[in-house]
C-alpha cells in the first residue's frame, strides 16, 4: 500500500508533535531551575562590544553577592529582584569608568531566548526568567548565559551542585540521544508559537 504525500505530512506532523510536546515539557522543567543573563550593547561597535562585556563582569559580581545562600530559582529571582537598583549600580558604574554616558535599562521578567551553545553545554529554546541588561539603545549584538546558577564564569557551579536532575544534564549536555532532534523541535515550536502571537 503506498501512502500518499498528504498522509506521510500528516503523520510527520503528528509525529513532531508528540516530540515537541516532550522537549517543551523538559524545556519548562528546565528554566525553572535557571535564571538567563542577557545583556545587549549599545551598537556592533568594537568599542561598544567590549564595553558590553565589562558591564557583563560588573553585572555578573554584583548578582553572585546578592545571590548568595539562595536555595532555588524562585529565591534567587526575589533576591535578584529586591537587588535591581545595585544592578544597576553596578551597571551604571562600569559604563561611566569606561568613559561613556550611555543610560541602561535593567528589568527581571520572562524572555524568549534561541537555542544557544556554549562551551560544555548547550540550553534548549524557550521562555526563561532573564536578568536583562540594555546599555543605550541596545541594538548591539547580545551576551548570554546563566547567572543562576552560576553556569557560566570561571567560578561556574557543577551541574548537580546546581541542583539539575540527571535528565536535565543530558538535556543540555548533549549526553543523550535525540538531544539534537528535542532542539530543532523546540525552534519549530518558538516558531510557530511566533507567528500566532
Amino acid at each position: 500500500m503506498k501512502i500518499k504525500v498528504w498522509e506521510a505530512a500528516l503523520i510527520a506532523a503528528v509525529m513532531l508533535s508528540i516530540l515537541a510536546g516532550s522537549a517543551a515539557g523538559a524545556q519548562r522543567e528546565l528554566s525553572e531551575k535557571l535564571i538567563r543573563l542577557h545583556v545587549v550593547a549599545a551598537s556592533d561597535s568594537e568599542a561598544d562590544q567590549e564595553l558590553k562585556l565589562k558591564v557583563r563582569d560588573a553585572v555578573l559580581k554584583a548578582a553572585d553577592g546578592l545571590l548568595a545562600g539562595a536555595e532555588d530559582a524562585r529565591e534567587a529571582e526575589e533576591m535578584l529582584s529586591d537587588g535591581l537598583p545595585e544592578i544597576k549600580i553596578a551597571a551604571d558604574t562600569a559604563v561611566k569608568d569606561n568613559g561613556y554616558d550611555y543610560p541602561v535599562t535593567v528589568t527581571l521578567g520572562r524572555e524568549s531566548f534561541p537555542t544557544r551553545e556554549y562551551d560544555t553545554f548547550s540550553l534548549p529554546a524557550g521562555d526563561y526568567t532573564s536578568l536583562r541588561v540594555t546599555i543605550g539603545e541596545g541594538k548591539g549584538k547580545n551576551w548570554w548565559c546563566v547567572c543562576y546558577p552560576p553556569l557560566c564564569e570561571s567560578a561556574a557551579v557543577s551541574f548537580e551542585d546546581a541542583g539539575l536532575t540527571d535528565k536535565q544534564v543530558m538535556l543540555i549536555t548533549g549526553d543523550s540521544d535525540g538531544v539534537k532532534v528535542k532542539f530543532f523541535a523546540l525552534e519549530m515550536l518558538q516558531k510557530l508559537k511566533g507567528l500566532f502571537v
